[in-house]
């Protein structure tokens, strides 16, 4: 193999100018830093000098662990959310999170991430602390801001682009990170990358020679090696066989088998893989099942969810092709404004969304226009309860609520005044200690005193998945703490979805 690649290195360039007749078409389309606390004045006791490290930030330019797409107007949280906790206690709750089926939860962990706020004072590492958020974005799934986030920083560490480059591969923006990559080569996590970037600028002799001396050098794995080969030379190597696929692929390695035409079924791998298949060129149901998997983190906005199911008639049934037509047949129903089909069409979409766990997507889609639709019986009741779980929540419970004397404890909750009379499940009564109470354990009351505000949001976050996993009791924690930091959005709609979406561990 490598007398090959050395081959390719020296054909003319000229033999060369265009990139092989068999590469794959889309391959060718082109606020300070923070300081220590100074500490007491005390006499020297040392003898000699030390020249400590210096962070440098250009005047008007934020500290790189600051930044963030949400300003504290649009959060409502303080800038030095983190400033007073410690770095590593931090990652540890963000990292501790399981928020897979919690929206409110979900939605509270993207502010967080995405909020600009000083990070801890002992991050010490430039870009840890942002290195830290990335990642748990990009476990979730949130690729885009994820990079949106890189680019507001400057990917201009090692650590920093090789996380940008894994993400732009994810979303097909990798000709943006392989022209700066080209441009400073330092930057490269990897000589796989480089090679790949190379090509992908047009240089196929320039990259065939680097794959020459990378395998000369020991630098590439096998896997790497054999991709790399097939991809700059599909007709020189093809009667040499692929390796095996890998269990867990590096985002180069899962575009590369991508590139030798034969791509990788994203449903095993991470989530954050999942962005791979919203693109064209996947086909629908990959699209489909890709999109309904990164709206079950709220990596995917409800209405590009809602796009991707429109996007034909399904042509075969059962599986996710019942839930598409159930979801399209409501769609329909619910634009025509008629009642009587929508009250036909919404138990059927509402089991398929519920089955596929994507029912707060769909309150969102639908809620606000359900509970103006006069509806009765049944149909009416379910659609009350869906509307509970839209953004509309508080509004729909003021103007509707009194239509439904069953749902009086979702009503007076949404309202953010939960009935202790109405109250009639160890949930709900949790749900009233909560909002009532206004004493917190001890180290949560001095967190808050020490202005670590956003490590006690985490441990509050950590309370209320305690108690969907069966200890009740931590939800009233979990709710008191929400409110005490006047984050009352979140409490009440981390209660409505505990009484209305039921999840079990």
């Amino acid at each position: 193999m490598r007398a090959k690649i050395l081959a390719l290195a020296l054909v003319p360039v000229a033999a060369q100018a265009g990139p092989p007749l068999s590469a794959i078409d889309w391959l060718n389309d082109p606020v300070p830093v923070i300081q220590p606390l100074p500490g007491a004045a005390e006499p020297p006791v040392s003898g000699g000098v030390t020249t400590p490290d210096i962070s440098v930030t250009p005047l008007g330019e934020p500290a790189r662990d600051s930044v963030g797409l949400l300003p504290s107007s649009v959060t409502g949280l303080p800038g030095s959310l983190w400033q007073s906790s410690r770095f590593q206690r931090v990652a540890t709750l963000m990292q501790t999170q399981r928020l897979a089926d919690l929206p409110a939860m979900q939605s509270l962990l993207y502010t967080l991430l995405l909020a600009e706020a000083e990070p801890p004072i002992d991050t010490g590492n430039v870009g840890a602390f942002l290195s830290t958020r990335l990642d748990m974005l990009i476990d979730l799934g949130a690729v885009e801001p994820a990079q949106a986030l890189l680019e507001r920083a400057g990917p201009t560490t090692k650590p920093l682009f090789s996380r940008w480059f894994d993400a732009t591969l994810l979303t097909g923006d990798e000709d943006q990170a392989c022209a700066e990559l080209v441009k400073s080569p330092g930057l490269a996590p990897s000589y796989a990358a480089r090679i790949f970037c190379t090509a992908r600028m047009g240089d196929w002799r320039a990259a065939a020679l680097t794959l020459s001396t990378a395998q000369t050098l020991g630098l590439l794995s096998q896997q790497e090696e054999s991709l790399l080969s097939h991809f700059l030379d599909p007709e020189e190597f093809e009667d040499d066989p692929l390796p095996l696929p890998p269990v867990r692929p590096t985002p180069l390695v899962f575009r590369l088998w991508e590139a030798v035409g034969e791509p990788l079924p994203t449903a095993p791998l991470p989530r954050a893989f999942a962005v791979a298949d919203l693109r064209d060129m996947s086909g629908w149901k990959a699209r489909i099942e890709a999109a309904e998997r990164l709206a079950q983190t709220a990596a995917l906005p409800e209405n590009r969810l809602l796009g991707v199911y429109s996007e034909r008639l399904p042509a075969a049934s059962g599986g996710i092709w019942d839930r598409v037509e159930a979801v399209q047949r409501f769609d329909t129903a619910i634009r025509s404004t008629d009642p009587g089909a929508v009250a036909r069409a919404l138990p059927n979409a509402w089991r398929t969304m519920q089955a596929a766990r994507l029912e707060v997507p769909f309150a969102r889609l639908y809620g606000k226009d359900l509970a103006h639709l006069p509806l009765g019986g049944e149909a009416a009741d379910l659609a009350y309860a869906i509307a509970l779980l839209s953004p509309e929540y508080e509004q729909i419970a003021q103007t509707k609520g009194e239509n439904f004397p069953a749902r009086l404890f979702l009503t007076s909750l949404a309202k953010g005044q939960p009935r202790p009379a109405s109250a009639a499940t160890p949930l709900e009564r949790a749900i009233v200690s909560g909002f009532q109470t206004r004493e917190l354990p001890t180290d949560l009351s001095v967190a808050l005193a020490d202005g670590r505000v956003g490590e006690a949001i985490l441990q509050a976050m950590l309370l209320y998945q305690s108690a969907m996993r069966g200890e009740t009791k931590d939800l009233v924690t979990a709710l008191a703490t929400f409110r005490a930091l006047g984050l009352e959005d979140t409490a009440r709609q981390a209660g409505l979805q505990a009484l209305l979406l039921q999840r079990t561990p």
